[in-house]
């Protein structure tokens, strides 16, 4: 008897949760219209052994890509880049940082390139602007090294992905 009056604890507790998620769906959550916060904004609640990537010359450093504004137009907010951003669209440019694959395999041709090493398979690692999709012309092996991959860069204005930027026709150094 105790262990069908448990079971029946746990089943109401668990409709009572799915009832909750229900309401939260419906009814909106307090903040939602919050921007995404900037890398210098996450840093302090960054996992203790993620440190930025030392800026290396020739390299556009993730602290350039952060310049970014999220601007509330209409029903969602949208980029405003800054200048030395904005000057980088459609140039060649290095970028360094962690491969997160996209695809199954040891050799990816399109993944995302991050600021932080990933902790979590699930996660992404910090926000639109710590973030590059790379399509490479040639696979790249996956590693958990930081890499420097180079190709055309795209600053993307409203991607349905929501992503900032892009890099094409990438090749690994």
């Amino acid at each position: 008897m105790e262990i069908v009056m448990r079971l029946l604890a746990c089943f109401i507790a668990l409709l009572l949760g799915f009832q909750g998620t229900g309401w939260a769906q419906q009814k909106g959550i307090p903040g939602k219209d919050v921007p995404p916060m900037s890398m210098e904004q996450q840093m302090p609640s960054t996992i203790w052994f993620s440190k930025p990537l030392p800026e290396l010359k020739g390299v556009v450093s993730w602290k350039t890509l952060s310049e970014v504004t999220p601007v509330k137009q209409k029903d969602r907010y949208v980029p405003q880049y800054s200048k030395g951003i904005a000057a980088l669209d459609q140039k060649e440019v290095k970028l360094q940082g962690f491969m997160m694959p996209l695809d199954m395999g040891d050799k990816q041709k399109r993944f995302l390139l991050v600021a932080m090493p990933p902790t979590c398979a699930y996660c992404l690692p910090g926000g639109p602007d710590q973030l590059v999709e790379v399509q490479a012309k040639t696979p790249v092996k996956y590693g958990f090294e930081p890499v420097v991959v180079s190709g055309k860069f795209a600053v993307l204005k409203d991607d349905p992905m929501g992503l900032y930027y892009r890099l094409t026709d990438a090749v690994a150094q």
